[in-house]
């Protein structure tokens, strides 16, 4: 699976799950305004996790590679 790399800010608060809140994307700045559903999989040994969040009206998903360390978009449709 291919996604673009995103510029992401994150809040960790203790005893929560970590809450992404807002991205960029093609120089565009994005707040999420809802985050609807996360869940983890794995890809050989590495872990991801995604996030489907809507920002701007958009449905997007977000993958974090634990791996690497590095953030992308996966997909995102018009809500």
């Amino acid at each position: 699976m291919v996604g673009i790399p995103v510029r992401i800010a994150v809040v960790f608060e203790p005893d929560k799950k970590a809450r992404p809140v807002w991205f960029e994307l093609n120089r565009q700045k994005h707040v999420i305004t809802e985050t609807t559903y996360h869940w983890r999989d794995k890809v050989g040994d590495t872990a991801l996790l995604h996030y489907a969040v809507t920002a701007d009206g958009t449905l997007y998903e977000l993958v974090f590679n634990a791996l690497d360390q590095s953030w992308t978009v996966h997909r995102h449709e018009m809500a």
